[in-house]
């Protein structure tokens, strides 16, 4: 559990990879820089959020499939890819594929149930088969079963000359190990522990429980029993993997241009967190903005983020490049040491 003098062991950031609709080119070799980046940095990991029909990453695995040939340590993740526009197979080769190009290092991050805003799409992404689709956790299962090499073919064997495999090739083994996924409520915080995943938890989380009572109007408090649920319900128990994802931004290097753009952000988005939102009571973190030692100080109080030992800080939507280069420096090089993380290059010493 962090507390002062007690390290974070793993560091990570995440990005939604934004780009112009008129020339995409430069935001998409934007995101690969910031990988880059991150890894000369010592980040452990860096994570790809997952955006349709809008003008952010639309497809990870292909940005994750790029950034395995320009890097060679940093973790690949995604936080997370939405299961409603996906056939669990296909993206069961697609992800394999990537891990061994990576050499191990892909860390795929799923949730379920419909696609967003799923009455504009559901023609264009399943015109025969919209109202049969099952958005349920079975969706994540069979996935699971694909990656961990369970049959996906009643048939083995030679037709011809050709050779068939009853499994999704190629078979990545540790793979399955390396599955997240991304719960915003009690419900499904149990059910990635009882299926022996790891779990995502963001700066969004639903503030009611199954039963449509609230658990609290307290962001931490509501994260914090999300974790423990998953935690209790997981075969490893304390020792099961949770990481947090707050949007952070330090200012230790900023110019006052930046600070004066990050402040008017965080002013802009902070109504939101002071009450739950809509129907189903979303509740919203609010983003971190100060020195290195100030947002330390705000995660040492928050009761999530004590009951985490790795992080994938989120970085802010609409900034410039320029702006990530200093927000990232500034986490690896003074917020990391002040939470007492080290690159892992220096680890052992």
């Amino acid at each position: 559990m962090p507390v002062p003098g007690a390290a974070l062991e793993q560091l990570g950031f995440l990005t939604i990879g934004l780009f112009d609709e008129n020339d995409p080119g430069p935001g998409h070799q934007s995101t690969l820089r910031i990988i880059e980046l991150g890894e000369r940095l010592g980040f452990d990991s860096a994570w790809l959020r997952h955006r349709h029909l809008q003008y952010g990453i639309s497809s990870p695995i292909a940005i994750m499939a790029a950034a395995t040939q320009r890097t060679s340590r940093i973790h690949l993740g995604t936080a997370v890819t939405p299961l409603g526009w996906e056939n669990p197979v296909r993206l069961a080769e697609d992800l394999a594929t990537v891990d061994i190009l990576s050499g191990g290092r892909v860390n795929p991050g799923v949730s379920v149930g419909p696609p967003l805003f799923y009455e504009r799409v559901k023609d264009a992404l399943y015109p025969d088969t919209g109202d049969l689709e099952d958005f349920t956790y079975e969706r994540v299962a069979r996935l699971l079963r694909h990656v961990a090499g369970e049959p996906a073919s009643a048939f083995r064997g030679a037709e011809g000359f050709e050779q068939f495999s009853d499994r999704v090739q190629p078979h990545s083994p540790g793979l399955r190990s390396r599955m997240w996924y991304g719960g915003a409520s009690v419900a499904s915080a149990a059910w990635a522990g009882e299926h022996d995943m790891n779990f995502l938890t963001s700066s969004v989380v639903r503030a009611v429980d199954d039963k449509d009572t609230v658990d609290a109007d307290d962001f931490a408090t509501v994260q914090r029993s999300h974790i423990q649920a998953f935690r209790a319900a997981h075969p490893d128990g304390p020792a099961a993997r949770v990481s947090q994802g707050l949007v952070v931004i330090p200012t230790d290097s900023a110019t006052a241009d930046q600070r004066s753009r990050y402040q008017a952000y965080v002013d802009a988005r902070t109504p939101r967190t002071f009450s739950p939102q809509g129907p189903q009571r979303m509740l919203f973190a609010r983003d971190l903005l100060g020195t290195s030692e100030q947002i330390a100080e705000a995660l040492y109080a928050h009761a999530g983020f004590r009951e985490v030992t790795e992080v994938a800080f989120a970085l802010p939507f609409t900034f410039e490049h320029e702006d990530y280069v200093q927000i990232l420096t500034d986490m690896a090089e003074r917020l990391g040491p002040v939470l007492g993380w080290k690159p892992e290059s220096s680890r052992s010493r």
